[in-house]
């Protein structure tokens, strides 16, 4: 279950394209931030993903990835281009097909051979058709499902939605939320030459006329239940809200929001939530977040690197060249892990009810926050010494550590008390258990 949304320049307050993703999935499942630089390929060389093998191309582009650490792929991410690309899971009436290429796949090969978002499009559309989707998605219990894409470069964005092979395709006009749900319904810009055809065979619609994508291929009992419809419209709406005014602290804002009726994250589940929090049968919890503000030269992201976002840091980053210990490389997968563990611990210690002073925590995060955005804002990152953006990016990364071992330092002794009902109770310490015996192996 994961959130994506994006704001074209006319409707941001300094007119530059801002996109954010949640990346929601199993509690235990790390999700880990790595770069892999620009490389040239062999002529016939081919290129592993998660299930099979496909033909790779002469060149690949820089990228950064944020994406569940078992998988080949990654559930968003950018190019050194400006390209950012978000995957949804979708629940369609289309039979799923065999292991082939999950969406996160696909993601990964189109920021790696694609500049622009028009090129994006194509590129999946021709990788959906010549090789299928297909595969088990899920880390320690099977989930198979299709895949929609929000797809954005510095000036456009596209929304791509799929079901087996057929597919529907709607340019953004200002401002766009996706979930996990079919949400082009009749205003789509392209499509499969057989979607209509095909849903009139299969008796969806009456006919041409009749014809609503999102209404026909829409399988209704995963797409009601996963919470979809409430968190894509939570977001939309506060997009349109803010429309004119969108900043990138408007957009952190929304990955962090919460149910309204969820009165504590940390004692009830919340799978209506953007900031979704596990503890429930159905759903999952939101591992990993990240935000962009495309500007035309360099682009600035602000990365989490760990789960619930309501309770981390966002930091500032560039692709400037290497900097340990918050974005690795793809062979630096062990240091990865252990970013996203440090601060799963304290997410974990707040569950457990061991963090007596939540609110001096969240304090100063906020602080934190505040004074990197300011340092930010004060700046031009498209005209700033690469050198002076590395140390902003070292500083955030030192402060935020310095502030998540202090409050588990503060805090480590203190008994576990998780609070809410049996099945959350029951649920967490489950998962922490789990969680204790990953780290171990």
């Amino acid at each position: 279950m994961c959130d994506t949304f994006v704001a074209l320049g006319n409707s941001t307050k300094n007119k530059t394209v801002l996109f954010a993703k949640n990346s929601d999935r199993q509690p235990n499942e790390p999700h880990i931030m790595i770069r892999i630089p620009r490389q040239v390929h062999p002529q016939g060389a081919k290129v592993k993903c998660t299930y099979i093998e496909i033909d790779q191309v002469r060149e690949t582009y820089e990228v950064m990835l944020l994406k569940p650490s078992w998988i080949w792929g990654a559930e968003m991410g950018c190019n050194e281009w400006g390209l950012n690309i978000g995957n949804e899971a979708v629940f369609t009436k289309e039979k799923l097909g065999p292991p082939s290429l999950l969406g996160m796949d696909m993601l990964r090969i189109a920021l790696e051979r694609c500049k622009t978002s028009d090129e994006a499009l194509y590129c999946l559309i021709d990788l959906l058709e010549r090789y299928g989707q297909g595969g088990n998605c899920g880390y320690q219990r099977r989930f198979t499902y299709h895949n929609s894409f929000l797809i954005a470069d510095r000036t456009s964005a596209w929304v791509l939605e799929t079901a087996g092979k057929y597919w529907a395709a709607q340019k953004v006009k200002d401002v766009r939320a996706i979930s996990n749900r079919l949400s082009i319904e009749t205003d789509f810009d392209l499509a499969h030459p057989e979607l209509i055809a095909n849903a009139v065979k299969q008796g969806w619609c009456r006919s041409e006329a009749d014809f609503n994508f999102a209404r026909c291929y829409s399988e209704p009992v995963f797409t009601h239940f996963s919470g979809s419809k409430q968190r894509q419209q939570y977001c939309q709406d506060k997009l349109a809200a803010a429309k004119g005014q969108i900043t990138i602290e408007t957009m952190i804002a929304i990955l962090r929001g919460h149910d309204p009726e969820l009165k504590d994250p940390f004692s009830r589940h919340s799978l209506t939530s953007v900031c979704m929090h596990g503890g429930f049968i159905f759903g999952d919890h939101t591992t990993g977040s990240y935000a962009a503000e495309i500007s035309e030269a360099n682009p600035t992201y602000w990365l989490t690197g760990s789960s619930t976002p309501c309770i981390a840091v966002f930091k500032p980053y560039w692709l400037i060249g290497y900097q340990g210990g918050l974005v690795f490389s793809e062979a630096d997968q062990e240091q990865a892990l252990a970013f996203w563990h440090l601060r799963e611990h304290l997410h974990r210690m707040i569950i457990e009810g061991r963090v007596i002073d939540l609110n001096t925590y969240l304090f100063k995060r906020n602080q934190l926050e505040r004074e990197l955005f300011d340092i930010v804002n004060q700046l031009n990152p498209d005209a700033a010494d690469p050198k002076q953006l590395a140390e902003i990016i070292s500083y955030s990364l030192a402060e935020e550590t310095k502030l998540i071992t202090g409050t588990i330092s503060a805090n480590e002794d203190n008994p576990s008390q998780i609070k809410g009902g049996l099945y959350f109770k029951y649920y967490w310490k489950k998962q922490n258990k789990g969680l204790a015996q990953t780290r171990r192996r």
